[in-house]
């Protein structure tokens, strides 16, 4: 069973940024789109961004502008470049391949 494997959460500052992997098998990597999704307490989940293996990249509204998706295909990753976090991304994200392989989700906690 495909597995996809996150990292790079963690606790940062309002302002700060934080980027996020998300590594794949080669299979995977080549066929499907990879995106981030995150889900807050509370709320449902929502798309962060997401990539196709050519390339197009889809941003979720509320993170334009602000967050960077890339792909680097010599390592089968996925990565969420984050930037001027505010305390509403304090989240669980979760790297997706299609709508059937999930990982099982890194949380990302700003604080003010």
């Amino acid at each position: 069973q495909e597995q996809l494997v996150e990292s790079g959460g963690g606790v940062v500052h309002a302002g700060g940024s934080l980027r996020l992997s998300c590594a794949a098998s080669r299979d995977t990597f080549d066929h499907y789109v990879m995106g981030w999704y995150r889900q807050a307490r509370g709320k449902q989940r929502e798309l962060v961004a997401d990539i196709t293996p050519g390339g197009h990249i889809l941003y979720g509204n509320s993170v334009e502008g602000r967050v960077t998706i890339f792909r680097d295909s010599a390592k089968n990753t996925v990565y969420l470049q984050m930037d001027s976090l505010k305390f509403e991304d304090t989240a669980v994200y979760y790297c997706a391949a299609g709508s059937d392989i999930w990982g099982q989700g890194i949380q990302v906690t700003v604080s003010p």
